[in-house]
């Protein structure tokens, strides 16, 4: 995307005049007020694509350090596995009480 338009570009464009044309003082202080909202717009592009390389190499950089561990050997949980380590809370937690 190719723009066409600078501040410096609309600061110094020039309209002809003619007889029954446009006030002068009027074309030139809506040109002022574009070419300041122009220079905003252009601060706030630079910054947000500042921002945005910043956030691509953050998330570059964390997902090079996120790694998943390995599992270790014999730790493959089974749902036997799982069930007879819930059944084993609940003999701790609740005692005897399970069982009446």
């Amino acid at each position: 995307m190719e723009i066409k338009l600078t501040a410096d570009y609309i600061l110094e464009k020039e309209f002809k005049k003619s007889m029954k044309g446009y006030n002068i003082d009027e074309v030139d202080q809506f040109l002022d007020i574009i070419r300041e909202d122009y220079d905003a717009f252009t601060a706030k592009i630079a910054a947000l694509t500042e921002e945005n390389e910043r956030l691509k190499q953050e998330m570059t950089s964390t997902s090079r350090k996120t790694v998943v561990p390995a599992q270790p050997a014999g730790a493959n949980n089974t749902n036997f596995d799982i069930l007879k380590r819930l059944s084993n809370l609940e003999k701790h937690v609740f005692g005897s009480k399970l069982y009446e």
